[in-house]
């Protein structure tokens, strides 16, 4: 199969590329298993999972036939006063793996929608509960939430792709990035400017929202879970919301089926996506507790107000169930501390390389941070006649591969980064 990418270059937008000069794009027309295949044979071991949605990899059986089942019964109905037995079981199954008290499930059909609809039960909640001040909300600096105008305003205002629209956000309060890395001692101190903005403001205050343990796009850094554990006390303290996003880290790839039970912590609004449907289709979910779905219900409006027309899709639904289904048959722990083992050891001489200011490892996820901005143009293309598929950004080479990945498979992918920084 033939590719015409002269039209491509010309007429088709990739993520955060410009149209004058874009970055080259390599043309794939197949994957299977935790290969990517190019139009002219060769095989690319992905090194990114499809931006960390395909833990099982490519073509796999049980999520295969999930589709094809589906197909034959309906591919999508509105889920305005229709359910169907694809969303039932999916809801039931997040309720039972999630951490108590979620027990409202809320289906989107994208990340940055989740997030804002886990924006929007955090306000609506204050209005039914005759707090209509509290319209405030918290993120962290490094944080990163979505592409969307309610996300993009709890991103990082600085440090981030969105900084160009800062000016039509509305304004939120930004936490210092948390300094305590995750596998060294925590340091108290850390939590104090939370303490402080919910000391002073907490009566304008409605929700914090952060990422678990994990920072991906505001530069993979891995905190340290008792920081998460001072949130959490401090939220309910201070009488505020606090909202997850799990949607890069949940379904095991931090080392724990979601990244809050690092802290053994359950959050008022947790959010989820990527992985939920093994890469396959485009979903995500967001799960509160009780008490903020009646205090929603009870605002003026009296419901959530939010409804994406391919909400709970049929399809979708189907291929989440059996992704859910694969990782409750507990394969991944193992899976995921073999990678983790596997990194850790083959990268440890990446901090040797040139221009290289660290190496970190956690769960599925290996990082090697440069101290400036990276190539990207030029590490993709050996990266690509390594036979291997990694998508570097900002200072940052990482992998976050499928739990299905072989050992020989990863020992290509950290033998190209060890390549790329220098280090045989």
């Amino acid at each position: 199969m033939s590719i015409d990418l002269a039209f491509d270059r010309e007429h088709i937008w990739h993520p955060y590329t410009s149209m004058i000069n874009p970055l080259p794009v390599y043309p794939v027309v197949a994957a299977e298993g935790c290969e990517l295949i190019m139009d002219d044979g060769k095989r690319l071991i992905d090194g990114t999972a499809s931006w960390w949605s395909a833990a099982h990899g490519y073509r796999h059986p049980e999520l295969d036939k999930a589709a094809t089942d589906q197909l034959q019964q309906m591919a999508h109905v509105m889920f305005g006063g229709i359910t169907h037995p694809q969303a039932i079981e999916l809801c039931k199954q997040l309720i039972d793996i999630t951490p108590a008290p979620l027990s409202k499930v809320f289906l989107a059909d994208s990340g940055s929608i989740a997030v804002e609809v886990a924006l929007k039960i955090a306000l609506q909640y204050w209005q039914g509960k005759g707090k209509p001040d509290k319209t405030e909300l918290i993120s962290l600096r490094k944080g990163y939430h979505g592409d969307t105008f309610a996300t993009m305003a709890v991103c990082d205002p600085v440090d981030s792709m969105h900084s160009m629209f800062q000016r039509l956000l509305p304004q939120h309060h930004f936490l210092p990035a948390p300094d305590s890395p995750f596998h060294q001692p925590y340091r108290p101190d850390s939590i104090e400017p939370l303490r402080q903005l919910l000391q002073q403001r907490h009566q304008q205050i409605a929700a914090l929202i952060l990422e678990p343990i994990v920072q991906g796009y505001g530069g993979m850094r891995f905190y340290h879970p008792d920081y998460l554990k001072a949130c959490r006390q401090l939220c309910d303290e201070f009488d505020v919301i606090l909202i997850a996003d799990e949607i890069a880290t949940g379904f095991g790839r931090t080392g724990q089926l979601f990244a809050c039970n690092h802290a053994n912590i359950a959050p008022d609004i947790m959010c989820l996506g990527k992985a939920l449907t093994g890469g396959y289709m485009t979903m995500a979910a967001t799960l509160c507790n009780d008490k903020l779905a009646t205090g929603v219900s009870q605002s003026d409006a009296g419901g959530l107000m939010h409804g994406p027309t391919f909400m709970a899709n049929p399809l979708a639904c189907a291929v989440a169930n059996a992704s859910v289904r694969l990782i409750r048959q507990n394969h991944w722990p193992a899976q995921v501390a073999a990678i983790e083992a596997q990194l850790t050891e083959q990268l440890e001489a990446c901090r040797a390389g040139e221009g290289v200011k660290d190496v970190r490892v956690l769960g599925a996820i290996g990082v090697i941070e440069m101290t400036k901005p990276v190539q990207v143009a030029a590490l993709q293309k050996l990266f690509v006649e390594q036979g291997v598929w990694i998508r570097p950004f900002n200072h940052l080479i990482y992998v976050m591969p499928p739990f299905t990945i072989s050992q020989a498979q990863l020992s290509r992918l950290t033998a190209a980064m060890r390549l790329a920084v220098g280090v045989s």
